[in-house]
């Protein structure tokens, strides 16, 4: 957390069939009184990384929004697939919004966010949390999700051995995921959010995706979904942006457009009552 006035406190909570999972708390230390709570999910091509991805985000926003942050350690493919993570990350979810009061969240400024496959995650968990009956949310935040493992988009095919995520990253996440479900009928959407055919009901969504990343064409079709289902959502194509370019290059010109776009919506969510 470097010398900003912000604390962070770990939580073991009920993951997915009871198994304990890690949950961390991200505050300002001076946090008083119930404010916007967001809850956070890594990405990291649903293999690798940890909660901790993502979280100068976090720090930022807990510091500009009085907001309460808390990011899941969910368990992560191969040695744990589908629907294990989903299902984690819905666990902590949940646990959030059950603990408002002791948190000092406010139940009502509630919103999901997360990158790549973080942002996958976030989609379903939300999907989850609407067929479920669950955790109401204000919005869901996705940024360049990983959201569809049949990988047939233009864009899937146009960026192949280039960057950091390339097709044969894409195809080695999802197949770590699913095993031989990769792209048969068999796979839920809350697994591929890509996958859903009724996205009535959603909360207000932003997305935004590179032009230069596989993710973009599932990107804009998701968003587009939720247009055609009468829902809310704003979505940015970051010219020439590959994936993860705001992470690599936080001080590129788009990038600080990226961030200040990002930070804006959540503004406008927060302020609403």
């Amino acid at each position: 957390m470097g010398d900003r006035p912000v604390q962070c406190v770990d939580f073991t909570i009920p993951g997915y069939q009871g198994v304990d999972i890690i949950v961390s708390v991200i505050s300002r230390k001076d946090h008083a009184r119930p404010g916007p709570g967001i809850y956070h999910i890594h990405g990291g091509g649903m293999v690798m990384s940890n909660r901790f991805a993502g979280a100068s985000d976090l720090v930022a926003w807990a510091m500009k929004f009085d907001a309460v942050c808390v990011t899941v350690e969910y368990r992560r493919a191969p040695e744990h697939p589908d629907p294990i993570p989903v299902e984690d990350c819905y666990a902590g979810l949940a646990w959030m919004a059950a603990h408002t009061g002791e948190l000092l969240v406010d139940p009502e400024r509630l919103i999901i966010f997360g990158g790549s496959a973080g942002g996958g995650l976030s989609a379903g968990t939300t999907l989850l949390a609407r067929d479920r009956q669950g955790p109401k949310l204000l919005g869901q935040l996705l940024e360049c999700p990983m959201i569809d493992d049949r990988n047939e988009t233009v864009s899937s095919y146009q960026f192949q051995g280039i960057g950091i995520w390339a097709r044969v990253s894409n195809l080695t996440g999802w197949t770590a995921l699913l095993g031989d479900r990769r792209g048969t009928d068999e796979v839920s959407i809350y697994a591929a959010p890509a996958r859903a055919t009724d996205l009535r009901g959603l909360p207000p969504t932003f997305i935004d995706v590179g032009a230069a990343e596989v993710f973009r064409d599932e990107a804009v079709a998701y968003a587009s979904a939720i247009w055609a289902a009468g829902g809310d959502a704003e979505l940015h194509v970051w010219g020439g942006a590959f994936h993860g370019f705001n992470q690599m290059a936080p001080h590129a010109a788009i990038s600080r457009a990226a961030n200040a776009a990002r930070e804006a919506w959540l503004e406008r969510m927060l302020s609403r009552r």
